[in-house]
């Protein structure tokens, strides 16, 4: 368990501070069941769609790419239908991984190396009630407020799906069009991505240019890569060697604003509840670097889009996977 100061000081480091177009024409959608047949589970299942998918582009194709990938150990973050930095980092990943010319774009090549995974892309999922349990309730922003709360978890049952599926909210939505998510039972299409890896890392590599976590194995294979967000001209990542020292799930927050430059002086030392929403999420994944870790996120949005107070923001899923793929000592390298 990592103390109070410690922590206090890590997430100070840590707390985060802070598109995509269309390669064609993006057609108008001219009815709710045009845009649903660019998106049902048929279109984005079907192998043989294999249309060049690059930052800019659109549809079907784009979600059966952000799939492929994340089942293939490149993470893109947030699943959303909306390619664009961590599409391409994850592309470009993959492409190295399997000895393709990295463009950044799932030409056939890349098409080719996706579609060898026989696995489906969208899959039936029925909505249980304990996934409507809750307690569902508004996160407030203010750390004194939060303090308040017996747990951070989350806002709404669409809140916790798109978590579990590693989906956008409201893409999820867009994959089931005229579908409250409110009632047990309820059949939705769903991202199948728990896939888990069946390999331990013995290595980390953090890259502050390329906004990476590469995890590898001993012949220097990737195992898994994650999009991630570092620090910033206040709070930089720290370059350097380091090793895994502490792994800890559902870490409480404990918040000091004398450790924050951008926090209001008249808030007061205080403790935040574990919880999904919870300043570093899920897990933490401390390193010999004092004070500076990899972590989860309240906002997965925002993973590869904003900055951090010097650690290593992932979403939470990744986070978690990192967890398991990592013991004490395996070492983690922080370049530029």
């Amino acid at each position: 368990m990592l103390s109070a100061v410690m922590l206090s000081f890590s997430l100070f480091l840590c707390q985060a501070v802070a598109a995509a177009a269309s390669d064609k024409p993006k057609p108008k959608p001219h009815s709710a069941a045009h845009q649903k047949n660019l998106l049902d589970a048929e279109a984005i299942n079907d192998a043989s769609l294999t249309r060049p998918v690059s930052e800019k582009s659109v549809g079907a194709a784009v979600i059966r790419a952000q799939i492929l990938l994340s089942r293939a150990n490149f993470s893109v973050g947030e699943i959303d239908g909306s390619p664009g930095t961590n599409f391409r980092r994850s592309v470009v990943g993959f492409q190295n991984s399997r000895d393709i010319p990295p463009s950044g774009i799932v030409d056939q090549a890349t098409w080719k190396a996706l579609n060898a995974d026989p696995g489906p892309a969208i899959v039936p999922y029925r909505i249980t009630t304990e996934d409507l349990a809750g307690p569902f309730e508004k996160i407030p922003s203010d750390m004194m407020e939060q303090a308040k709360l017996p747990k951070l978890g989350y806002e709404s049952v669409d809140d916790e799906l798109g978590e579990r599926f590693h989906s956008n909210p409201q893409l999820l939505h867009k994959l089931n069009l005229n579908t409250q998510f409110d009632q047990p039972g309820t059949e939705i299409m769903v991202p199948n991505v728990n896939t888990p890896i069946n390999a331990k890392a013995t290595s980390v590599v953090v890259s502050k240019s390329l906004g990476t976590v590469t995890a590898l194995d001993a012949a220097g294979r990737v195992i898994a890569q994650y999009p991630t967000t570092t620090g910033s001209e206040h709070d930089p990542l720290p370059i350097g060697d380091w090793k895994v020292t502490t792994i800890t799930h559902n870490p409480f927050f404990f918040y000091d604003p004398k450790l924050f430059w951008d926090a209001d002086s008249a808030q007061a030392k205080t403790k935040i509840a574990p919880g999904p929403r919870n300043p570093v999420g899920l897990v933490w994944i401390g390193i010999s670097k004092e004070n500076y870790g990899m972590h989860g996120t309240p906002d997965p949005s925002a993973i590869g889009h904003t900055q951090s107070h010097g650690c290593v923001r992932l979403t939470n899923w990744d986070a978690l996977e990192l967890a398991e793929i990592v013991v004490q000592g395996t070492p983690v390298f922080f370049k530029e």
